[in-house]
């Protein structure tokens, strides 16, 4: 019997222990049958798992290096983007600060046009309204200025009216 079965036996380890003692045992001897049968590699076989051992060890830190590097690239690229959106921001809100006052002039200029266009269009109406008269005027008393023989003097009272829109607005009341 080799020197590590009997060390294992002695240590109070027997066939009719509890379930776990001997789910342990087998374990144990297992692995003593393994060394004891391979007394020649053993060695070279412990030499060959400290170095799969080291390999391995080297080797996740490797990974763990890489996935640091990884990490902070991702990092410096986001705050590299960070600031590129903080300029893009600061250029935005600079065009915007220097287009909004040139807005309102022009959206007020717009006010005042539109407000102009709506006098020009009534005193266009009005116009419009005074010719639509005078020429329903002139047809149906015209023979009334031939009789009279004051055709000049109402030329003239009406060329005054075309001059002077409102006068002719007013003039137009008082039909």
């Amino acid at each position: 019997m080799s020197p590590v079965l009997s060390e294992i036996l002695r240590s109070g380890f027997t066939i009719n222990s509890s379930l776990r003692r001997r789910t342990h045992l087998v374990q144990s001897l297992s692995v003593v049958f393994l060394y004891c049968g391979n007394s020649s590699q053993i060695g070279s076989e412990e030499d060959l798992m400290d170095l799969k051992k080291r390999k391995r060890m080297q080797s996740n830190r490797e990974s763990a290096r890489k996935s640091r590097m990884r990490k902070q690239k991702h990092l410096d690229d986001l705050t590299d983007q960070i600031n590129q959106m903080k300029k893009d921001n600061a250029q935005i809100l600079a065009t915007i600060n220097m287009t909004t006052p040139q807005y309102v002039k022009v959206e007020a200029e717009n006010s005042v046009l539109r407000a102009q266009m709506s006098e020009l269009s009534q005193r266009l109406d009005y116009l419009n309204e005074i010719i639509n008269l005078m020429s329903y005027n002139s047809t149906s008393t015209s023979n009334h200025h031939c009789m009279s023989g004051g055709g000049v003097f109402e030329f003239d009272y009406h060329h005054d009216l075309m001059n002077n829109p409102w006068a002719a607005a007013a003039e137009m009341l008082q039909y």
